[in-house]
């Protein structure tokens, strides 16, 4: 078995789409990033890499790189699940956390879950998707950016 963390912020700025855990979310600001910014799945993205000992997004997708502009995230989620496969881990559980303000992640949670199921080739109940503000404190309580944290275990398919 192996356990990997994952962070990850972003900005919000006006005019722009909000897209978390791959669910579009009506709100005034959206996530600004070199793809489509989905702060949770980047994070869960680099619990996966971290778990695997195979770095980050930075160096699997560097925003260096043109062809990552407005990258879909549950596209390169994906990819991060075919390396997962390639090593012979599947996913044991996952547990997240989305850090804002505003706007409200209740009624989008199930659907989130729903995505990564889908994704990580797993049962539902396998993935855990939390929401917090930080009672206006910080960034996230200034309505600034949304940070996401994300912790996994891994199991080795091949030593079962």
């Amino acid at each position: 078995m192996r356990i990997g963390i994952g962070y990850d912020v972003h900005a919000l700025k006006e005019n722009m789409k909000l897209i978390v855990g791959g669910v579009h979310i009506p709100y005034e600001k959206g996530l600004v990033g070199h793809s489509d910014a989905d702060v949770l799945l980047h994070a869960i993205m680099d619990s996966l890499l971290g778990a695997m000992g195979c770095g980050d997004i930075g160096k699997l997708f560097p925003d260096t790189d043109s062809k990552y502009k407005d990258a879909d995230s549950r596209v390169l989620l994906r990819h991060v699940v075919d390396i997962m496969k390639n090593k012979k881990y599947r996913l044991g559980n996952l547990d997240a956390v989305i850090v804002a303000q505003k706007p409200k992640m209740s009624h989008y949670i199930e659907e989130m879950k729903l995505n990564l199921s889908q994704d990580l080739k797993t049962d539902i109940s396998n993935i855990n998707i939390k929401a917090t503000t930080t009672e206006h404190l910080g960034f996230e309580g200034r309505g600034e950016g949304i940070a996401a944290q994300s912790v996994c275990l891994l199991e080795n398919q091949e030593e079962q």
